[in-house]
Order: C-alpha cells, then structure tokens, then sequence
C-alpha cells in the first residue's frame, strides 16, 4: 500500500527538478526575425524549453548561466550530414573496416558536431539503422550530441546512387532498401518508417559518390517520385531528394519534394518550380575545398573526383541565381563528405556566392527550422527548446566567427 504514495512523491520531485528555471545572459542576442540585435538578454529556461526572453539583469531568484563577452545566435541547423560518415576513408579503402566500425564513429561525430554549434542536424542516410540508434541513445541521455532527425536508409533505383554501385555481379551486392516502380516504391517508404525514419531521402538522379553514376542522369520517373511523397505525406513525414541533374531536380519539384539536396545543375525553369512549389533547395557549396584538396589521399577514385569537378562551379553559381531569384533556401554541407564539426565553413561561401549574413544564418536557423516542420528550434523565443551558440565577435559583420563558436547551449545545459 505504501507503493504508489512514494511513487507519486518521487513523480513530483523529479516534476519539481525538472521545472526549475534558469536564466542564460549574454551581450546580445541576435533575433533572427527582425535581423536585429537584442542588447543584454536574459533567457529564461525552465526544464529545456524558454519561457521568456528579457533585457537587462536575471531575476534574484534564478540560477544564471552568464556568457559575458559573447554574440548568442540560435542553435544553428545542418540540414544534410552523414554522421555514420567519414571523409579520410575513401574509395575502397572503407571497406577494410567492419560494418559496426561506422555506428561507433558516429558517436564521435555527433558530439564533435554539436560542440560546433549545431544543435540540430538531419541524417539524410546512412547504414545499418545507424542514425535511429544514435537518435535514441542521445534522446535518452546516453550520448552527448545533436536533435538528430533521421532518414535511415536513403531510398532509390536499382543501379543508382542509393543502389551498391562498388562491386562486381559476383559479388551480388545490392541496397537494402532500393526499388523499381511506385508501388516497390510506397513499400519502401513503409518500411523505412516503420523502423524509425523521420524523414525520407531518395535519389533522383546520379551522384558524385557512387560508380557508374553521372549526377546528370534522372533515376527515378515522376510517377515514382510521386508515390514516393504521396505515401510519405501520408504517413506525415517529408521527402527530401538528392538530385544534381537539371531534369531530376524538376521533376522532384513537380511530384511535391520538400527539400532538393545539392540541386548543382538547377536551370532557371527549375528555380521558377521551387518558389511555385514552394519546395526548399539545399546546396552543399562548400565541400569541394576538401573533396579537392584531400580526396586523394583519402583514397577517394579519380572518377569521384572527376564528377565532383565538373559540377562544383555549377553549383555555386545556381546558388547565385537561385538566391538572385529568391528562391527558398536552407544550410546543408553533406558533412562526412568532409570532417563533421566543419559545418560552418560553409557560411562564408553562401556569403561569397551572394547572400548577406544574416540570410546565411537564417538559413541554418529560421530557414531550416521551416523546411523540418517544426516550431521548437531554430529560433529563441517562447516555447522553443533552449539552444543557443555564443561567439565572440559580430557574426552579421563577419559570419567566419561561427567557424569558432564560444558555447554552446542545448536544452538549457551548456554543453560547451
């Protein structure tokens, strides 16, 4: 009898934990609406979560995380990683490891991704269920890392960039989860959610990693794509489509794609389709400065470095247009391509290749935020989880800053 009244009082005392309020200030603030600076903010923490945004000094009976000194932007947001990736191993040369190599590095990367200040990435793709265990363990507390929104295995054609395109016929390889037609193609997308997708990824065209693949070439019809995010919508999750090919992108955007990953060889009839459709374009602007300068070393095979060569510039000038256009755009490096916790790299070359600062950081942060769907990271305002970075230096001024972020803060805790 004495069971359920100690249950109910220890219920109530992790309750009364967990409610506790803190207070985190700092210099500035950087209110990614309005662009505009808020002067000596206090933010009020209670469990992870903000309950309010004020100025001036902390109430006398909160706990205060002070970050003197220090510019506080949202947690930032990468749109596009591969955790279970890494760079220094390429071509053949990843094959020397055995399968669960991966699911351990990735815990290394996660916690060497939010220490660099993002606080939120999407995995769209990886091996073995990887990322949905990594999920889980960091959910629980067990691991240090990010809010990790998981696509499991990324989806796709027989024979294409989703498919095993390393090994001979011998050898009988094949991905797990490709298929041919829209129905194989609703059944995969089933099956993908069922163990733990939160978001699906499909390869509509070719890619620069895989073999005997041009990034030009559209590997998935219409109607695929369409019960592909028919079937997704259904389930309430979005479609996020690798696509380089000029015909791919378009007809991602016309079956209703949510998000275009790399979109290197958008024309301007494709740019018009995104801002019709509405549909986010994720463009990974950066990562050809390493694939260049280290891929071979890493082992990666001259016909990786070929394709990544012949798109790279292409790219970054359609990310020009598109952002000239005004077109809906978000931050995605497809870091383990290069080093995870080199996320940010990447904000001087959005810079670089047209946009202002600030709508650099709007892309990892309210942008982003958007493109998932969801209204509790992304910006710090009430009801929003508590993740904020703090960097030294004026990042609407100078955007390299965020390359060396001071703190970072993920649910009210300060992780860094």
């Amino acid at each position: 009898m004495m069971k359920t009244p100690l249950l109910c009082i220890a219920l109530l005392a992790g309750s009364a934990a967990a409610a506790e309020r803190i207070a985190i200030t700092a210099d500035r603030l950087l209110d990614v609406r309005s662009g505009r600076y808020i002067e000596h903010p206090v933010v009020i923490v209670e469990g992870e979560k903000v309950v309010e945004v004020i100025t001036g000094e902390p109430p006398a009976d909160v706990k205060a995380t002070r970050l003197d000194g220090l510019t506080l932007l949202p947690g930032l947001i990468d749109m596009h990683v591969h955790l279970d990736s890494d760079p220094t191993y390429g071509g053949y040369t990843r094959y020397q490891f055995n399968d669960r190599f991966w699911s351990v590095l990735q815990v290394v990367h996660a916690e060497r991704t939010l220490k660099a200040g993002f606080t939120t990435v999407r995995n769209v793709g990886s091996d073995a269920w990887n990322d949905v265990g990594l999920r889980q363990a960091i959910d629980a507390g067990k691991l240090v890392g990010p809010r990790v929104v998981t696509a499991a295995f990324a989806i796709g054609s027989t024979g294409g960039h989703c498919d095993e395109t390393y090994f001979p016929p011998s050898m009988k390889q094949k991905g797990d989860y490709v298929f041919d037609g829209p129905e194989e193609a609703r059944r995969r997308v089933r099956e993908v959610r069922k163990y733990g997708a939160q978001v699906i990824k499909i390869c509509a065209t070719g890619g620069v990693f895989s073999l005997n693949t041009e990034p030009g070439q559209q590997q998935l019809s219409l109607e695929e794509m369409r019960a592909v995010v028919e079937e997704a919508h259904l389930q309430g999750l979005k479609v996020a489509a690798h696509a380089h090919g000029t015909s791919g992108i378009k007809d991602a955007i016309r079956a209703g794609v949510d998000t275009i990953e790399h979109a290197s060889l958008i024309d301007d009839e494709g740019i018009a389709l995104a801002k019709r459709m509405g549909a986010w374009l994720s463009m990974d602007i950066y990562d050809t400065e390493y694939i260049q300068s280290e891929g071979k070393k890493n082992g990666t095979l001259e016909e990786n470095l070929r394709k990544d060569r012949e798109v790279s510039d292409l790219q970054r000038e359609n990310f020009r247009k598109a952002h000239r256009a005004g077109a809906r755009m978000i931050f995605g490096t497809d870091a383990g391509v290069y080093p995870h916790g080199q996320n940010a790299r990447q904000f001087a070359w959005m810079v670089k290749y047209g946009m202002t600062p600030l709508e650099a950081i709007r892309a990892a942060t309210l942008n982003a935020s958007q493109a998932l769907g969801r209204d509790d990271v992304g910006v710090v305002e009430k009801g929003r989880f508590a993740d904020l970075v703090g960097v030294k230096g004026d990042p609407l001024t100078d955007v390299t800053v965020l390359e060396n972020v001071a703190a970072v803060v993920k649910g009210g805790v300060r992780v860094k």
